[in-house]
Order: structure tokens, then sequence, then C-alpha cells
């Protein structure tokens, strides 16, 4: 039996609707953004296989394209529509950051930052530029793929903060495939990045380390 054929209040799209985009399950909320099951499957059931597999809707928004190609009758339609949902709750996010009157606590930053980069598959580097009152001016992804050019990345870094006039500097970075503990390589990029900022009197404060579950800070373990 198809979702059509379902008693009309039990219907995700009927259920938002009436009640509420809040009152819908996970796995309703994704089967409104598949729209139609496979082989045997209707959407609901097809979005509660997605969820066990994968663990999370988390999980299943962030599924690589072979990963979702592993599903019958899933492909590039459900990765680019996933895709779309998971850059749009980014920029929203962003936006939220930007507009705060000043940068808060470590712990609502870490938040934003674990949401933000924590689930991308590949290492990603912002940096989020501060003025003298730790107003936001800007978030910016300083890289994408591999940091292994550490001196050269260290003066792009700086230019950017010149070019936005910020004198302050947060900066964060996910391991996508392990913990957000610090390695040595992290710490001795972070000191030399301080380092070069204060040749330029702009103030490094934070290095945060995200993985989709948490978010390490230097400055509160006392490593920065």
């Amino acid at each position: 039996m198809g979702i059509k054929d379902w008693n009309k209040d039990e219907r995700p799209r009927e259920k938002l609707l009436d009640k509420g985009v809040s009152s819908l399950s996970d796995a309703e909320l994704l089967a409104i953004l598949l729209r139609k099951g496979t082989h045997g499957l209707d959407a609901v059931a097809l979005a509660r296989s997605l969820l066990k597999d994968f663990g999370s809707l988390r999980g299943v928004l962030s599924a690589s394209l072979p990963q979702l190609q592993n599903h019958k009758g899933l492909g590039i339609s459900a990765y680019t529509q996933f895709a779309v949902v998971r850059e749009a709750g980014k920029r929203i996010l962003a936006e939220e950051m930007q507009n705060l009157p000043q940068i808060g606590d470590s712990k609502a930053l870490g938040e934003y930052l674990r949401l933000s980069i924590g689930s991308e598959c590949v290492e990603v580097m912002l940096a989020i530029l501060l003025d003298r009152q730790q107003r936001i001016i800007s978030i910016e992804e300083l890289s994408r793929g591999s940091l292994s050019e550490h001196t050269v990345y260290i003066r792009e870094v700086a230019k950017i903060a010149l070019a936005k006039h910020a004198a302050a500097m947060i900066i964060a970075h996910n391991h996508p495939a392990g913990s957000p503990t610090a390695s040595n390589e992290d710490r001795i990029f972070t000191v030399r990045l301080k380092a070069a900022l204060k040749l330029f009197d702009i103030t490094l404060l934070d290095h945060f380390i995200v993985n989709p579950n948490l978010a390490v800070s230097f400055a509160e373990q006392g490593w920065l």
C-alpha cells in the first residue's frame, strides 16, 4: 500500500500542513524529501531503512553519493536534495551567528561549528573574523582537503584577515575520520598562526577541532 492509500491524517505532507513540521518524525521528514519509495517500499518505509543504515537523520543527509547508490532506486536526485538541505542549514546557521551582537561562550560557538563542518567527509577549515568588540565580520572557508602546506597557508590566512580588517580570529577544522583531539601538527600550526597574526596586531582567540559529536576548544584546554 502506497502513501496515497493511507488515511489522510497519516500522510506526511498532510500531517505537516495540519500539525506543523515539528510534528513529523525523522522518517516522515525524509519521506517528504524523497517524495516516493522504491522496490516495494513506500517513501516512509524507505526513509526508515535509510535511518537504520546510516544511524541518524544527520547520517542520511551527510551520506556520499556512492553510499546512497548502495540503496536501489537512490542516486543523484536524492543526493542533490540532501546536499541542498544540508547547505541551506549551514548558511542559516552562519547568518544567525553573524547577527549576534558579539561572540558568546565557547560551548555555543562549538555547537555551531560542530553542526556546520563536523559531518564533512573531507577536512575543512573555517575562520571566524571579528572586530575589536568581538562582533563577527565574516565567516570564511579557508581550505577544503589537505592542510599540508602550512607555511604558505598561514600567509594566506593573514591576507584574508587583513583584507577584512579583522582585529581577532577564531579558526576551526574538522577531523572527518577520528577523534577531535589535537594532533602535534595541529598544535604546531596553531602556535605558528598565532605568532604570524600577532605581527599584524590580530589576536587568535581560539582553535576548535570538531567531529559530528564533539567540539574541542584549544583555549579551554589551555593549548593556546
